[in-house]
């Protein structure tokens, strides 16, 4: 997915197709560049990640060894660089805390994967809509216990995690397409805040109610959050300068993601060595969020993003930041406008 910036004042979001036709047509998505942005993006930091890990493994350093039972460090690092963390860990137990987060990852690798296949194979924006709400439609059953008995894949399986990056790029196609008058914008951003209010701060409620037994709790998640990215996107709203360290975090957020398991173990062990006081568990939290995205910045401007547009740039996908950037025309008679990727 991709954000639209005129050099005006004009922003709309717009699926990654349109960057390679102005009608916007799946069909002329470029595979070789796709692939290349995604490996640019992610493939940096897991590699590193992973020899760090295995250096840990292999010096038995506790809470990072991989137990016989799990298949040892040679089938944990298959299944990281081949997309099925999450079916080893549903076969075989959990991981250690540091591998099993990127159960996640290998579900969105997954969805990278065949995303631009089902471009080509759909080929028009309409027809590409069938696959995302099959998506959509499928993942609270993945979830569900009367059709997944499994606890494990219950959370980790493909269509279980695929419904929600479905409708983001279905909020994409549609904010692309359709404006939405100001009252229909203000409901939308509404009824988006109060499904995120609910799922968030009422979760137990939720699962009282079956919600979470039916897989439906995430799927009210995923809903409200897209509803809010259509009110925000619509309304150009612009965040108050209070609010950039939470940007900054969610721009950081793969560095941050793969790395914050470091922090979190060793404040633990903390935790633990002074006698677990509960009183300091709102401090231990708060620390581990401000030292978490201080560590995804460094790792960021020190390693990830300079190796995304080295690689870029020996691909001739160069980009100025995190995103390529690509000029596209607008309208007829309208300058060109930025896309960053």
């Amino acid at each position: 997915m991709i954000i639209a910036v005129n050099k005006g004042t004009t922003r709309r979001f717009l699926p990654k197709e349109e960057c390679h036709r102005h009608e916007g047509s799946p069909a002329r998505v470029n595979l070789r560049e796709f692939y290349q942005l995604r490996f640019a993006r992610i493939a940096p930091l897991l590699l590193i990640l992973l020899a760090i890990l295995s250096g840990l493994h292999l010096a038995q350093v506790k809470g990072f060894v991989v137990s016989p039972k799990a298949g040892g460090l040679g089938r944990a690092l298959l299944a990281a660089l081949t997309f099925h963390i999450n079916l080893l860990e549903a076969r075989r137990g959990y991981l250690p805390a540091s591998w099993d987060i990127m159960w996640s990852l290998s579900v969105e690798e997954v969805f990278y994967l065949f995303f631009p296949l089902a471009c080509r194979l759909f080929r028009r924006g309409r027809f590409l809509l069938i696959p995302l709400l099959v998506l959509v439609v499928l993942g609270p059953f993945a979830r569900s216990r009367a059709f997944n008995p499994n606890p494990v894949w219950r959370e980790y399986s493909y269509l279980g995690g695929m419904d929600a990056i479905a409708l983001g790029c279905l909020t994409s196609l549609f904010v692309a397409r359709h404006r939405l008058t100001p009252t229909v914008l203000r409901t939308v951003s509404a009824l988006g805040t109060l499904l995120l209010v609910f799922s968030l701060g009422f979760s137990l409620r939720a699962y009282i109610w079956g919600l979470g037994r039916n897989g439906l709790n995430m799927t009210i998640l995923a809903v409200g959050t897209c509803m809010i990215i259509v009110a925000v996107a619509q309304r150009q709203w612009q965040a108050p300068s209070f609010l950039k360290p939470l940007l900054k975090l969610g721009q950081r957020s793969y560095e941050v993601y793969l790395t914050h398991v470091f922090v979190v173990l060793g404040l633990f062990n903390l935790f633990v060595v002074v006698g677990k006081p509960m009183k300091a568990v709102p401090v231990l939290f708060i620390a581990a969020v401000l030292l978490a995205g201080i560590l995804g910045e460094l790792v960021a401007r020190g390693y990830s993003e300079p190796m995304n547009r080295r690689l870029r740039k020996r691909w001739g996908v160069e980009s100025k930041s995190l995103g390529s950037v690509i000029e596209y025309d607008e309208a007829p008679g309208q300058e060109k406008s930025q896309i960053a990727v």
